[in-house]
């Protein structure tokens, strides 16, 4: 299999110029200025798109990246992230011995069950644009555990990495050697988090939650700010089996006299929501109400949208990511900025248009809804529970005029497998099964089987490898002409995303 878009035969959109002449070469039976007219549209159309994402690869320096494996392997030891005991307590027993960092700044706070990375990403651009410095900190990562800890728009450099590990390090085995269990995977690095935005200075920490809420390590942060993004079925052996049940947990970041921005909800976790609110007194702004999306429209490499916020509305704003979802992010992004900056509450007036739009043109999220190849065009979604693939299979028919849709599914054991291919069987025309490399993943067999049930024989197949998945997923996609308009989705797992997003040169 190639790594280059421009290999066997292709053009390389690349270079603008070669796809130009390629495609004027293609149209000899036109009238020759229609071709070359067609031939800019649609290498303006290649050129088109969201900025380059932000995901780090092993550092260069071989001494650098031998400590930064010494670090991962020191931290692998410990709890992995789906192995909890329900408590703050050692979280907090870390805080303390390290003088309480998370409250040396402000913060906003995110929980819900989709769209937290690609929200706290798009309010991190938000406030850098106002020239705030920033920290941000959200869970997993694509491809480097440094992707975890961003100051000021970027993640951490394994250097700095290192040396926070180095530095907290020691008040980590002091707390280990104190409680009933070490610090968990997650722990350490919330705290490394947190003292490395105390250390930088930052002016405001964007922060997503691991998993739910009340006893999630993050919430040892008071945020002024409080953002539910959409709360759906996901976790249920730990969180609940009803999004009322799940939303009682996630309610746990709501902090006395906070502000609330409340993404769409079911009516139950709405319910749920509101009655916190009530109890700490905190401000609600709730999307559909005081903010939300008037308007959108697909464009090239994204989306422009009319967003009201809780100053007004915003007008021509471009997003360059894909589907209806990632505008209503925005709109949660907006409002929860806003609402940091007092607008609505102590300021009437909006933000400035002008350095909304610079910030979200900007935006990159990657894994979501990510093209990283062209001919065939290969798009990259970490979709892994139902009602993200249902938006994810809305979304991808929305953007791309796919004529034939390969899917490249591999997924974790502990997830609605069923649910996540029922939700995509509309618009894959077959998939391919495989598994990545965590010890998480499905077994590729085992994923087949639940895939022929909902797909039927014919169009399922197998590869365990993901490099032959790929493979075999771009030549089903070739299958009908050079020219057909085929497309592939990789997806079912960040895991997955993120080994398909290496193995096609990203990174």
């Amino acid at each position: 299999m190639s790594d280059n878009p421009g290999e066997n035969g292709q053009p390389d959109p690349s270079d603008p110029l070669d796809s130009f002449d390629e495609i004027i070469d293609a149209e000899t039976t036109r009238d020759p200025d229609l071709a070359v007219i067609e031939a800019g549209s649609r290498t303006l159309r290649t050129q088109g798109g969201p900025p380059e994402a932000d995901v780090p690869g092993r550092p260069e320096d071989p001494e650098t990246d031998a400590a930064l494996r010494a670090v991962e392997t020191e931290l692998a030891t410990r709890w992995g992230e789906t192995k909890l005991e329900p408590s703050v307590t050692r979280i907090a027993a870390l805080m303390d011995v390290l003088g309480d960092p998370q409250r040396s700044y402000p913060s906003i706070h995110i929980t819900g069950t989709n769209g937290k990375t690609s929200t706290a990403r798009m309010i991190e651009a938000l406030l850098g644009a106002f020239e705030l410095r920033t920290g941000r900190y959200t869970s997993p990562h694509v491809q480097s555990i440094t992707e975890r800890i961003s100051l000021d728009g970027a993640p951490m450099s394994a250097e700095r990495f290192i040396e926070t590990y180095q530095d907290v390090k020691p008040y980590v085995e002091m707390v280990d050697a104190q409680q009933e269990y070490r610090l968990s995977f997650f722990e350490v690095l919330t705290g490394m988090a947190y003292a490395a935005f105390a250390d930088a200075p930052v002016d405001v920490a964007v922060v997503e939650v691991g998993m739910g809420g009340s006893w999630d390590a993050t919430n040892v942060i008071d945020g002024d700010v409080a953002v539910v993004t959409p709360i759906d079925l996901d976790h249920t052996d730990r969180l609940g089996e009803t999004p009322g049940e799940i939303a009682t947990e996630k309610s746990g970041i709501v902090k006395q006299d906070a502000t609330v921005i409340l993404a769409q909800q079911p009516v139950d976790a709405a319910q749920v929501m509101l009655k916190k609110a009530v109890d700490v007194n905190a401000t609600v702004a709730r999307e559909g109400l005081e903010f939300g999306v008037v308007a959108r429209q697909v464009a090239v490499g994204g989306q422009l949208a009319t967003l009201r916020g809780l100053g007004g509305e915003y007008d021509e704003v471009y997003l360059p990511l894909h589907g209806a979802h990632q505008a209503h992010n925005a709109a949660v992004a907006l409002a929860a900025v806003e609402a940091f900056f007092g607008v609505g509450a102590q300021r009437p007036e909006p933000l400035d248009l002008d350095t909304v739009r610079k910030a979200f043109a900007a935006v990159a999220s990657p894994g979501r809804m990510e093209v990283v190849r062209r001919s065939p065009t290969v798009v990259l979604d970490a979709a892994h529970n139902p009602a993200g693939a249902r938006v994810i299979a809305e979304a991808v028919g929305e953007a791309f005029q796919f004529s034939r849709l390969i899917g490249v599914v591999g997924a974790s054991g502990d997830k609605n497998v069923r649910g996540l291919l029922e939700a995509f069987e509309p618009v894959f025309a077959e998939v391919v099964v495989t598994q990545n490399s965590s010890h998480r993943a499905m077994d590729a067999d085992e994923l087949a089987g639940v895939a022929v049930e909902v797909f039927g024989e014919d169009r399922v197949q197998v590869e365990p490898r993901l490099p032959d998945a790929l493979e075999a997923a771009i030549t089903l996609a070739e299958e009908e002409s050079e020219f057909s308009g085929g497309g592939v989705l990789v997806t079912g797992s960040v895991i997955t995303v993120g080994e398909a997003r290496l193995l096609l040169g990203k990174g």
